[in-house]
């Protein structure tokens, strides 16, 4: 028996084509002793690699958890007294305050002038003047240290040079007569190298002529300049003499200014653009480069489709014909003795193929099929409903019945 060509499944869900397999791996009607598959189902591919399955899926599970309920943490905020990170400072900020040194953490210039102010001589850590104005720091009278070459240090320290090379970062000895060096022995400096004005002391030598600390007074007071901070931090603190040096340059018993970078830097604006549209600010030649852009694509996408060419007709290695389709259809609704799904595809391709001939719309009623096709045939109606919407054949006789009579309305809808 063979079945009208459409585009059904075959039984089990198989394609068009493809033959349908049992539980065992043997293709129904195959003869005895035929060759079976043994490539891997996805039944048994599932049933080896489950349990690796499940247990990545847990790993995930538990690192995903592991990062969504960990305690967050700011970024670090590199020689801050009150950072906790190994780049900040706040162990060195608690030894000066165990030694009763009076800590003030500020993060502008203006807060700095009214430390100043407001009472006796201060030492003025600066660490930073991303958003610091210079001249401003500059004006503040008494102590400073400065760690590192910031923008500004020519103002900030008149007649210190910085070297153009930089220097290693490792445990330095001294060599010098400062006694806050003295005293603390080796520490772990580097980064910039200096040249001071005459008379000042150079300690902690780098290669060349340079030293990475040097310290000299001024009319307004002592001014030292480290080329590096890693000395200060919660990482370095412990090691070689780190924490007597930082002790011996901001423990000298007067309260501390720590100047650092501020927590929200502050949003400026070009004067004479308030008001100025996206467009306005771009630079004059930006349009351009976007023409320039646009035709240079549609110029390109032109080449590359014209190499493209036309469409090659080529010769197909095997020619299947219909036929040979549809046998196999009915070989493998036959063997799986599938009269329900027979019948529907006999009855869904009639359906289809009498529509437009009756003059209905696709969709149409089943009520709307049966009359039209009764009046148009003269058959009876409740015989036309069950052949085309009845219960399915209970035999392959009655399903022959069913599409001999399904063929026999469509010739005379044609005829007619």
């Amino acid at each position: 028996m063979s079945a009208p060509a459409d585009e059904s499944l075959a039984p089990g869900g198989a394609a068009l084509g493809e033959p349908v397999i049992t539980r065992d791996g043997v293709i129904p009607g195959d003869p005895p002793g035929g060759s079976a598959p043994t490539s891997p189902t996805v039944r048994s591919a599932w049933r080896a690699s489950r349990v690796i399955v499940l247990l990545g899926a847990l790993v995930v599970l538990i690192a995903v958890l592991g990062v969504l309920l960990a305690p967050q943490r700011g970024p670090s905020r590199p020689l801050d007294p009150a950072d906790t990170s190994l780049a900040g400072s706040r162990a060195l900020a608690e030894l000066l305050r165990a030694r009763g040194v009076q800590v003030d953490r500020v993060d502008s210039a203006e807060a700095a002038a009214r430390l100043a102010a407001s009472g006796g001589p201060r030492l003025l850590l600066i660490t930073d003047t991303m958003y610091v104005s210079e001249h401003a720091l500059a004006a503040i009278p008494g102590d400073r240290l400065i760690v590192g070459a910031l923008p500004g240090l020519e103002t900030l320290a008149p007649g210190v040079r910085t070297e153009a090379v930089p220097a290693q970062r490792r445990s330095r000895e001294p060599a010098c007569a400062l006694p806050a060096a003295r005293a603390a022995g080796s520490a772990y400096l580097g980064g910039t190298a200096f040249y001071a004005p005459p008379g000042a002391a150079l300690c902690y030598p780098a290669t060349g002529d340079g030293h990475t600390l040097v310290s000299y007074a001024n009319e307004r007071g002592t001014i030292t300049v480290v080329g590096d901070g890693s000395f200060m931090t919660n990482l370095r603190l412990a090691e070689d003499g780190n924490a007597a040096l930082a002790l011996n340059l901001i423990g000298t018993g007067r309260p501390v200014t720590w100047l650092v970078r501020p927590d929200h830097p502050p949003l400026t604006e070009l004067p004479g653009e308030r008001g100025k549209t996206l467009t306005e600010l771009m630079p004059d030649n930006v349009p351009w480069s976007v023409y320039m852009a646009i035709i240079a694509v549609a110029v390109t996408a032109f080449w590359r489709g014209r190499r493209l060419g036309p469409v090659v007709a080529e010769r197909l290695p095997v020619v299947v014909r219909a036929a040979e389709t549809v046998e196999g259809r009915g070989r493998l609704y036959r063997a799986r003795r599938a009269r329900q799904r027979a019948a529907e595809a006999l009855r869904a391709g009639a359906i289809d193929r009498l529509t437009p001939r009756l003059g209905l719309a696709a969709g149409a009623d089943r009520r709307e099929v049966v009359a039209a096709l009764a009046v148009r045939t003269g058959q009876d109606a409740q015989q036309v409903g069950a052949a085309l919407y009845g219960p399915p054949p209970t035999d392959d006789a009655a399903l022959v019945a069913l599409a001999a009579y399904l063929d026999l309305m469509e010739r005379q809808v044609s005829e007619l």
